[in-house]
């Protein structure tokens, strides 16, 4: 009796898993539907599980096709191949050895794309915020207000470093550093550019532009001719004077070296992305007496540039330049949205930071820390 009952016991189909669901997932584009299920009570000693799926098609369920196998123990997974609109159900099968069992067949699920997603909603806090604060200052400017930008040394020492050099009867020197069109510093070093070669043509001083990226000297040519137009003197902008240098790191700073000690400027502008070529460049500067005025967003290559140059535009003083030389009424009330912002995202990491010490030490949940502080308030 004893063989017969075991014979029985292991010649038994696995028991099916129950409470198959499906339902479209939230918060995506769309294209996606997850299935869970309960397991099988026989799921210690089964072998995997198969997912099958049916779809809808002119009223008619389509055979069943596999969707997946996955091993014990698994209870859910999200089938990534749907079509928004198209009703699906499925059912999933216990197997052990040659047995299995199939489970009844799930509700009747669509996908669909969301249109918000709930969880990123202090993002959307956030930009309604920003753009306020930009609607704001624009409409301020309008009306004729003055923005406040603080002094940045560094630009406010470009005409002087034009004037000196031309007092010394000496040319300038504009590096645009590493970088190629595509990085942000770059840009930023072009629209400095622009300005240093306007006031090269109202002083009648020569302006030599080296190089390193083939697309950015383009760049760099028409910005020059440009700045030469807008200071009235087009005649005197020379082709030759902006020209590429050099696609490798160190021959480019060897070259850019050579030029200083040849050339001698009475100013160097180091605007751009730099790397470890930065202090050869400022400290060959220095040697030949240049005024430097320099400027990158590298944090690694900042210190270099404050210990050997004359003034330092430091990370975000680069993109304020171009609103800063040129009083843009557009591009202040976009720094200035900017900056409030910064100040409130700040003063709520510092708000985050108090509540979720306070609900540390007292054990309370920070939500009822902030709900009791604004009910004394």
């Amino acid at each position: 009796m004893i063989k017969i009952f075991l014979i029985l016991q292991f010649s038994l189909p696995p028991l099916p898993v129950s409470e198959v669901v499906a339902k479209d997932v939230p918060n995506d584009a769309g294209g996606k539907i997850q299935i869970e299920w309960e397991l099988s009570p026989d799921d210690s000693i089964i072998d995997f599980y198969t997912v099958f799926k049916q779809k809808k098609i002119e009223g008619q369920w389509s055979e069943p096709e596999t969707l997946t196998v996955v091993r014990s123990g698994t209870n859910s997974l999200t089938d990534t191949d749907c079509k928004d609109g198209v009703e699906y159900r499925y059912f999933v099968r216990v197997s052990k050895g040659e047995e299995f069992s199939d489970s009844p067949f799930s509700n009747i699920a669509m996908s669909s794309a969301q249109w918000f997603h709930k969880k990123r909603a202090s993002v959307l806090i956030l930009l309604i915020i920003i753009v306020g604060l930009l609607l704001y200052f624009i409409q301020k400017t309008r009306k004729g207000e003055e923005l406040f930008i603080r002094k940045i040394a560094g630009l406010d020492a470009l005409d002087e470093a034009v004037g000196r050099s031309t007092e010394l009867g000496r040319p300038l020197l504009f590096v645009l550093g590493l970088g190629t069109i595509a990085d942000i510093p770059t840009i930023a070093g072009l629209s400095i550019l622009k300005r240093v070669s306007k006031k090269s043509a109202e002083y009648e001083t020569d302006l030599i532009v080296p190089c390193f990226d083939p697309v950015v000297f383009v760049a760099a040519q028409e910005t020059v001719k440009e700045g030469y137009i807008e200071g009235g003197r087009p005649d005197l902008f020379k082709e030759g004077n902006v020209f590429f240098l050099s696609y490798d790191q160190f021959g480019y700073a060897a070259g850019v070296d050579g030029i200083m000690v040849r050339e001698k400027p009475g100013a160097v502008f180091l605007q751009g992305y730099f790397y470890a070529e930065s202090l050869i460049l400022a400290e060959t500067g220095n040697s030949i007496g240049a005024i430097q005025i320099s400027g990158t967003t590298a944090v690694t290559q900042l210190p270099f540039f404050i210990a050997a140059t004359d003034y330092t535009l430091i990370g975000e003083e680069m993109y304020a330049a171009s609103a800063y030389l040129t009083k843009d009424a557009l591009s202040l009330a976009t720094i200035k949205g900017e900056d409030w912002v910064k100040i409130l995202l700040i003063a709520v990491i510092i708000l985050g930071i108090i509540f979720e010490s306070i609900a540390f030490f007292t054990k309370i949940p920070w939500l009822h820390v902030l709900k009791n502080f604004f009910t004394v308030v």
